[in-house]
């Protein structure tokens, strides 16, 4: 649950009662800034972000993490002032502003540059004022007047030097050494004092006062300017070397020296608190104050930057030098802090910057301080004392005391010892031992009494239970719980009319009725998360309850009777994180104001100053990247449209809260359409993402200080390109290709189909060629057959010719042998010789030889006269009767000579012909 803040009034009268305590202070070391050691001058912007005018450039602070802008010159930075929403900054004979482009980053515009020559060769610009449309740039020697609106600037020189230019209400004065102090009227220097304080001191601050304008000065230190006279103002600081001052929103006066650290006073000028590298500076030079609109306390130091969060809900007080040591109890009374350690019981005056003094004879370890009936009780290792100012009586020695418990019984304590349990009793106005609890031996260092029945909680033997008779002097009915089981670090306390356990299973409620524990399911979510450090549980009082968790301590309320709880959660882990394990402690000392002890000294918590701060989330900077390529910024607003190597993403994003105790947690999701789980919460400030493929996407992250969740959640959409070979142009492309392709394939098709026909048509043109063919062979074989039909029929007309010209021939020589024998010679048988010889005639014999045997072979004779042109007519006669393959007798017969007459005739052929020995002469004729 959250609290509107109280009155800085109230917080710095706060402040000055305790005078050691300080509020929480943060440090930005170099190498943290990664700057130079000095910086000169501070300033925000209405996004909370802080500036710095550092020697090695602007530093800005988000909140998160330092970004350095090296000046345009690389020179030092001196000066810097926001004004709405440039970043103006004064440097070595340079001046200009710097403002944020879209991807996040700053960006630089000269001003000087139009007035170059005008500067002088060693001028540096060490102060900027706003005032109206007019900023105001000022070095040693001169001032530059900057009007936002036109551009034109205007020069205000002077012969001496000036120190500083100070801004009081809507007027600017300067001081000029040896001269006095001015203001700027109009555009034109008026002399407003000669005192000699400003002839001859520097000033380092002027403000306004009830009567007139308080004045600062470097070593002189507080004076009031009235009607040009200045009167001193009396404080209680010691003399000082100041270099800057800041008067606070609340009226008090923040002074930074140049070797004594930070004094930080009221409107009257007495000490408030004074705070030095001791106390948790970086540094005791101080360069430069501001104060954000958070009232926060930047202090730019000689070497480093920290800021003071004067608005915290805490302050602290550090024992480091070991007075203390650690705390475990506090008490307020009679207007007297009490603080018990493990050095013994320490006291101070409550309100007033006093040192802590030892209790007289309580040097030791001090368990418990209890305030009853006017007396104030401390549990000591040594045993039980009554304390009174600055002395401690003892009860009882030798039996170290926890705790005290008031009974129902008048005069009558219970108190929880090492060994069980004793009873105090007040007698004639003292109170001493009375009797010690038989029955029941076991250490009570948490124990509570309701009615006759004590509970005690160990954290070896767990949570026991016994009745006390009537006169507190015996136990019995003894019961040990099985149920919540024992544990470290587990306590009981009295809250709400019963009994709580807290222990690392929760917090359990005791129902009177059944007398059994039961979990509380909303209290034990404080646990939760890791947050589990001890179950230490301590009761205010019957309605309010603290519970000790490991990032923050739980203030738990009753309401509804009883039987619903608020849970106020305060982060201040930090402060108390150095305390003993169940060990916890907290008192309160007023409305609102508590006491927690811790190992290191104390913390004072103001529980009204709890309240739901006016953060805001930004995207600071988006950064892509892909492989093997350079990364680039995106733009911070719109949708960046990234291509499809960009698949690596980086994103930083924060919380300007600058507050010691407030943790910062972010969550965030990136969207594609289907994820929808947020991550969980974590202090990481930016969120990286790798390998991510083609979409489109939203990023959205949002954040917590503390416990309370801010309303606003930002996001960031993007789109991831397709890869090329999907892209809609590729796409495009391939459904051309597709078209074509198809096309083509038809044409292939219809090319194959036509071919294919084609080969088809050509096939059956080829079997009707064929089947022609083999018709035209089967005729042609008919033919053949007939052709060899024929040739056969007319070789065998020949063979039949020639054997019977042969046999006629053969017949009609015999004829003609046997007619010649006869001896007569009678004409008639003359005549038929001669008829005889007629017949057998071989000129006739071989002209009807031809004819037949041309009919028979017609190309022979033909031929073998082209291959023996040579051959005569008589060798063509022989050739064609043997190619009739007939014997040597048979063709004498047909040319009417002698058998010899033809082997000579056959041998005159052969030679004619060229024939090889060995070669036939009826074989080559045959062949031809």
């Amino acid at each position: 649950m959250n609290y509107r803040i109280i009155s800085f009034a109230f917080f710095w009268i706060a402040i000055g009662l305790w005078a050691q305590e300080f509020p929480p202070i943060i440090n930005f070391s170099k190498e943290i800034y990664q700057g130079g050691n000095q910086n000169w001058m501070i300033s925000s912007a209405e996004s909370d972000f802080i500036y710095v005018a550092n020697n090695k450039g602007l530093l800005e602070f988000d909140g998160s993490k330092w970004r350095n802008y090296p000046a345009p010159n690389q020179s030092i930075i001196r000066s810097v002032q926001v004004i709405k929403n440039r970043i103006y900054v004064g440097c070595y004979r340079e001046f200009g502003f710097w403002e944020a482009n879209k991807y996040g980053k700053l960006n630089y515009h000269s001003l000087s540059a139009k007035v170059q020559s005008q500067i002088k060769s060693d001028e540096q610009f060490w102060n900027i004022i706003e005032n109206g449309e007019w900023v105001l740039f000022q070095s040693l020697n001169q001032l530059f007047l900057y009007h936002t609106q036109t551009g034109q600037i205007e020069r205000i020189l002077t012969d001496e030097t000036i120190s500083k230019v100070y801004k009081v209400g809507n007027r600017i004065f300067y001081q000029v050494f040896g001269k006095g102090l001015f203001e700027i009227l109009k555009g034109k220097s008026l002399l407003v004092s000669e005192e000699n304080l400003f002839k001859e001191s520097k000033v380092v601050g002027i403000f306004e006062g009830a009567n007139g304008f308080q004045i600062h000065f470097q070593y002189e230190g507080f004076y009031e300017l009235k009607n040009g006279r200045l009167t001193p103002k009396p404080t209680s600081l010691p003399a000082l070397n100041l270099y800057t001052s800041l008067r606070l929103s609340n009226g008090n006066y923040a002074l930074g020296t140049v070797s004594n650290g930070l004094y930080i006073t009221d409107h009257q000028y007495q000490t408030l608190y004074h705070i030095q590298q001791s106390e948790g500076l970086s540094n005791n030079t101080i360069l430069s104050l501001f104060e954000d609109e958070n009232h926060n306390l930047w202090l730019g130091l000689d070497n480093g930057v920290d800021c003071i969060n004067l608005d915290a809900t805490i302050l602290s007080y550090d024992d480091n030098n070991g007075i203390l040591g650690t705390v475990y109890a506090s008490i307020l009374f009679e207007n007297k802090l009490y603080v018990g350690t493990n050095q013994g019981l320490f006291v101070k005056a409550y309100g007033k910057p006093d040192d802590f003094q030892l209790v007289e004879n309580t040097k030791g370890q001090v368990w418990s301080l209890f305030a009853f009936d006017g007396t104030l009780f401390c549990g000591h290792d040594l045993g039980a004392f009554t304390v009174k100012n600055s002395t401690a009586q003892p009860i009882f020695k030798g039996n170290g005391t926890w705790k005290f418990v008031e009974t129902e019984k008048e005069n009558l304590l219970l108190t929880g010892n090492y060994e069980g349990l004793s009873v105090l009793e007040l007698k004639n106005g003292n109170w001493a031992f009375r009797n010690r609890v038989e029955g029941f031996d076991i250490s009570s260092r948490f124990f509570e009494l309701i009615g006759q029945y004590v509970y005690v909680n160990h954290e070896y033997k767990g949570i026991m239970r016994f009745k006390l008779d009537d006169d507190l002097k015996k136990a019995s009915a003894l019961k040990i719980y099985n149920y919540p089981k024992k544990g470290n670090n587990s306590s009981i306390a009295k809250f709400n009319q019963t009994i709580f356990y807290g222990s690392e299973e929760g917090i359990f409620q005791l129902d009177l009725n059944s007398q059994k524990f039961i979990r509380n399911k909303s209290l034990s979510e404080i646990y939760q998360n890791g947050n589990f450090v001890s179950g230490k549980l301590v009761a205010e009082d019957e309605n309010m309850l603290w519970v000790f968790g490991k990032e923050n301590i739980n203030r738990i309320e009753s309401l509804a009777l009883g039987k619903e709880f608020k849970i106020n959660s305060i982060p201040i882990d930090y402060v108390y994180s150095g305390a003993l394990s169940s060990f916890e402690n907290i008192s309160k000392l007023e409305k609102d104001r508590y006491f927690i002890g811790n190992s290191n000294g104390y913390v004072i918590l103001n529980s009204n100053k709890i309240e739901k701060s006016d953060n805001h989330l930004y995207i600071r900077e988006i950064v892509s990247a892909s492989e093997g390529q350079k990364s680039r910024d995106l733009k911070l607003t719109g949708e960046e449209i990234l291509e499809n190597q960009e698949k690596n993403l980086i994103i930083y994003f924060t919380v300007p809260q600058f507050n010691k105790m407030n943790k910062v947690e972010y969550s965030y999701l990136l969207s594609d359409g289907n994820s929808k789980d947020w991550s969980k919460w974590n202090i990481q400030a930016f969120a990286e993402f790798n390998n991510l493929s083609w979409g489109e996407y939203v990023f959205q992250v949002k954040a917590r200080v503390g416990d309370v969740e801010l309303d606003e959640i930002k996001e960031f959409r993007f789109l991831i390109k397709k890869p090329w070979y999907i892209s809609n142009l590729a796409l495009l492309v391939y459904l051309i290709i597709f078209v074509l392709l198809g096309w083509l394939i038809n044409r292939i098709y219809q090319k194959y189909y036509e071919k294919q026909n084609q080969k088809l048509i050509k096939e059956n043109q080829r079997k009707l060629e064929i089947n022609d063919l083999e018709s035209q062979k089967e005729i042609m074989k008919l033919k053949n057959e007939q052709l060899v039909s024929d040739v056969e029929n007319k070789n065998k007309e020949l063979a039949s010719s020639t054997m019977n010209i042969i046999n006629k021939n053969e017949i009609l020589t015999n004829i003609k042998k046997h007619l010649e024998n006869i001896q007569t010679d009678s004409k008639e048988l003359k005549k038929v010789i001669k008829l005889i010889d007629e017949n057998i005639n071989e000129e006739d014999n071989w002209n009807m030889f031809v004819e037949t045997f041309n009919n028979a072979d017609k190309d022979f004779l033909k031929k073998i006269k082209e291959l023996h042109p040579s051959l005569t007519p008589n060798d063509l006669k022989l050739c064609a009767y043997l190619r009739l393959n007939l014997s040597s007798k048979e063709v004498a017969s047909l040319l009417n000579i002698s058998t010899r007459s033809v082997e000579v005739k056959r041998y005159r052929l052969r030679k004619k012909m060229n024939l090889e020995h060995e070669a036939g002469l009826v074989e080559y004729i045959l062949q031809i």
